[in-house]
């Protein structure tokens, strides 16, 4: 337990150092449950020991907060919900070990070719919850691996009943409100949004090398 609680320090004290700050310490209203901070994801794996606050380049929090704003715009009962974020490269190698030689290893950056953005920072998963803390249905559950969580289709998706209209507009919610933060959204899962493109992440940012 010990080790684990160090751990946790260590990679918080590690990212503050690198300048990366605690999205939902700068708006408590930002909720916060790590997917892989549990062994209930994809992986299989516990891949954050005792972590529980999200971390993010600054300019990826800041766009964050602007989302979380237009939500309460829209809906102010209504919170995001960060399920993942800024991920050091070790955490990567980690993740995709758990999954190399299956067909997992399609939907995880390959750290030999550099990894993806959250090992900047950049990006988030994330989703949206009521004013119990329930997270809207969007058809799937985040890190669903499968067409049915992706964004280009959901109009004949609902059309042959794979997710219903109310699924699809919180899907659309999420969209606009991230997008009107400066996130871009991926076509194969509605929770990914990356602050910019990778080219921009290796020309401007550090990458979570450690």
């Amino acid at each position: 337990m010990w080790d684990n609680i160090m751990a946790a320090q260590i990679l918080s004290e590690r990212l503050e150092e690198l300048g990366f700050v605690a999205v939902n310490k700068m708006d408590t209203t930002i909720k916060v449950r790590l997917m892989y901070a549990a062994p209930d994801n994809f992986t299989e794996v516990i891949l954050y020991d005792d972590i529980r606050d999200a971390y993010l380049h600054p300019d990826a929090a800041k766009a964050l907060l602007k989302a979380q704003e237009e939500l309460h715009k829209l809906f102010p009962s209504y919170n995001l919900l960060v399920k993942d974020a800024a991920r050091p490269m070790s955490v990567q190698c980690r993740m995709f070990s758990a999954v190399q030689g299956t067909p997992k290893a399609n939907y995880v950056a390959n750290p030999a070719k550099g990894g993806g953005l959250h090992n900047y920072g950049l990006a988030v998963d994330i989703t949206i919850v009521d004013e119990n803390g329930n997270e809207l249905a969007m058809g799937t559950p985040v890190d669903h691996l499968g067409p049915e969580a992706n964004i280009d289709k959901e109009d004949r998706m609902v059309h042959d009943g794979v997710i219903s209209e109310t699924e699809r507009q919180n899907r659309l919610l999420l969209r606009r409100v991230m997008t009107a933060a400066g996130f871009k959204p991926l076509r194969t899962e509605w929770w990914h949004f990356n602050l910019v493109s990778k080219r921009q992440a290796q020309a401007a940012y550090k990458l979570l090398d450690f």
